[in-house]
């Protein structure tokens, strides 16, 4: 963590841009949240790319801005480098940074990453993983490791206590392909705005969406 880019202006500028084109250059980066009960670090390792709204220039079917502003998905037409946690299923948690110019509606949903830090804290709020790499393996359980709830949407992830390391070189090798869990056309090959790191082992499975009214993601 000692390589990156951490200024907070440089990592908001960089945040500033389209998801879709920050998303395989934001894989490696590291996101720490230093709670009351401790810090906690983890190394991205997979992330979706979400757009904007209907009537916006990249309408995006599967986002929770599609259907326009409401109180819940606020943060994300706000300036970028700040948190969306949203609550889903009626019992997880799920983090996105928010992207793009102020009022663009874009976001990053957090998908997977690897415990870099804090890794008996994280073990801690996750029982029921078996393995370190299960840790943070999939949205609900990247969340739950660094202790991020609704109680953090609309907080900056770029001040305390949050921190956002870049990477300083890409990842090696990134793959791309549909969103997990997302139901309709915004789930389909032609939104292939998941990016991972290929081979790493905490890299969440791919499923396709339930049949549901709405979408779950991002």
């Amino acid at each position: 963590m000692d390589n990156g880019v951490s200024s907070p202006s440089q990592v908001r500028k960089f945040l500033g841009s389209d998801p879709r084109v920050i998303a395989p250059l934001i894989l490696g980066a590291v996101l720490t949240h230093n709670s009351e009960a401790g810090p906690v670090s983890v190394r991205l390792t997979e992330v979706e790319a979400y757009m904007g709204p209907r009537d916006s220039e990249h309408p995006d079917p599967g986002s929770h801005t599609f259907g326009g502003p409401t109180a819940r998905n606020a943060p994300m037409f706000g300036p970028p480098g700040f948190l969306y946690v949203y609550f889903t299923y009626g019992m997880h948690y799920c983090a996105n940074i928010v992207c793009g110019p102020d009022g663009s509606a874009s976001a990053l949903l957090l998908r997977a990453g690897q415990i870099v830090d804090g890794d008996e804290l994280a073990a801690l709020r996750r029982p029921a993983s078996k393995a370190h790499k299960d840790l943070a393996s999939g949205p609900a359980r990247l969340a739950s490791a660094l202790g991020l709830t609704t109680a953090d949407s609309g907080r900056d992830a770029l001040a305390s206590p949050f921190s956002l390391w870049l990477p300083t070189t890409p990842a090696a090798a990134v793959a791309s392909g549909p969103r997990v869990g997302v139901a309709g056309p915004g789930g389909s090959t032609e939104y292939p705005w998941r990016f991972w790191i290929e081979d790493d082992p905490t890299v969440s499975r791919y499923k396709s969406a339930r049949p549901r009214t709405r979408s779950a993601a991002g």
